[in-house]
């Protein structure tokens, strides 16, 4: 074999390139962990600010719904200015509103602390990705991608004890604080060291918003695009809620150790992401996304029919389906990536983040239509969730392939 067969090694990133990388991760890290504070915080809220699980439910849900609306209401502009500019206007909204938490003294200020929080936060990951895509080359996203999805896992073994244990210590209101402080750390660096990003603004565009969301909503390609995001999104949405009370109800797993299967997961996905992401720069982003997928159909229907498990099958069993989630959610990412031309991407982005919301809750209330639990007993009929989730993979299976051969990858 010739030498010019044997394949390139991977580009490497520059100084500069994993500044980017690392402040656009962390800014990640708060926006996931602010999202995520709130529901495991709710043991404290309730009663400290004597509302009702109902009224509860309003401040997690308005979170979610406040962000899937403002991506819309942003796509229109998304790509008129220069994205550095858009991504801190929007982040000091985020903030604002994470500090109206952290002073909120009743139920209705909270709601609308969480409304304000979740409008701008739900255009930042839009923003970030259209950042990422600017200044990373096909070549690289595979592993910009892995990095950045670390800061999940990151929220998850390091962000949440963090929160809970300085609300333990204080009360409720001192994770939003914490968040505050460093967001505001965060947002001071991005000032001072992120360049501006604005080459698509030399390009020719649509001279009014409308106009520029509506092109990109029509456009067929970006179309396969949405619809392929709304199906990645079932699989988590449909599974995760009712991971604990599947775990300690049906796995028979003790509450105690429900911590030590999170902390594990967590700490195997922070590894997991990035060589994930690696892969999917070396033998491509479709093939690492067919594995991810034969992986998840695998374990999710076998998961979703379990037993009584012995703790470390549990664990065991996390990681593989984290394993299989990583490996549809980054290579499926960098390929989406070159899908919008420059001049469209932030409102690509934006519309997408907010059909992940909106397909995130329907597909929560599927899942909770199809599975049964009586008082105390296991989880009846989850079986069916693992087979829609399955069904859904296939379907986003197929879309990818049409994807991956409209935007064909770059090889060595």
């Amino acid at each position: 074999m010739s030498a010019t067969a044997v394949s390139k090694p991977a580009i490497t990133f520059t100084g500069y390139q994993k500044f980017v990388i690392a402040v656009l991760a962390f800014l990640q890290f708060t926006i996931i962990l602010d999202f995520m504070v709130i529901s495991p915080l709710g043991a404290m809220v309730m009663p400290a600010l004597e509302i009702t699980p109902q009224q509860f439910g309003w401040i997690v849900s308005a979170y979610a719904f406040s962000a899937g609306a403002s991506g819309i209401l942003a796509a229109g502009f998304a790509d008129s200015f220069d994205r550095k500019r858009l991504l801190l206007f929007f982040y000091v909204g985020f903030i604002l509103g994470t500090l109206l938490c952290g002073v909120a003294g009743d139920f209705h200020l909270l709601l609308g602390a969480r409304i304000v929080t979740g409008v701008f936060a739900g255009v930042i990951g839009s923003v970030v990705l259209a950042i990422a895509t600017d200044l990373f080359p096909m070549e690289m996203r595979g592993r910009v991608m892995g990095l950045m999805q670390s800061a999940f896992a990151s929220s998850q073994i390091l962000g949440l004890p963090a929160a809970l244990y300085f609300s333990n210590l204080w009360d409720w209101h001192a994770p939003f604080i914490m968040i505050v402080v460093i967001g505001a750390l965060v947002g001071v660096v991005i000032a001072v060291k992120l360049k501006p990003v604005d080459a698509h603004l030399s390009l020719k565009q649509e001279r009014s918003a409308f106009t520029h969301l509506t092109a990109t909503l029509t456009e067929p390609r970006h179309a396969l695009a949405f619809c392929t995001t709304a199906l990645l999104a079932t699989g988590g949405y449909m599974l995760m809620p009712f991971g604990s009370a599947f775990t300690v109800n049906n796995l028979k797993i003790s509450l105690d150790h429900l911590p030590t299967i999170y902390l594990i997961t967590g700490v195997c996905s922070i590894f997991i992401g990035p060589v994930v992401g690696r892969l999917s720069d070396k033998i491509g982003k479709f093939p690492t996304f067919l594995f991810g997928t034969i992986l998840s159909i695998v374990m999710v229907l076998y998961y979703t029919r379990l037993g009584a498990t012995p703790l470390w099958g549990a664990v065991v069993i996390n990681v593989l389906l984290f394993l299989g989630i990583f490996s549809r959610m980054i290579p499926s990412q960098a390929l989406m990536t070159a899908i919008p031309e420059i001049t469209k991407r932030g409102a690509f982005n934006a519309i997408s983040s907010s059909i992940q919301q909106v397909s995130g809750g329907v597909a929560s209330v599927i899942a909770g239509a199809l599975v049964l639990q009586t008082a105390g007993g296991p989880l009846e009929h989850f079986e069916r969730v693992g087979y829609v989730v399955a069904g859904a993979a296939v379907i986003s299976l197929f879309f990818m392939y049409r994807i991956h051969k409209a935007v064909p990858e770059k090889t060595a």
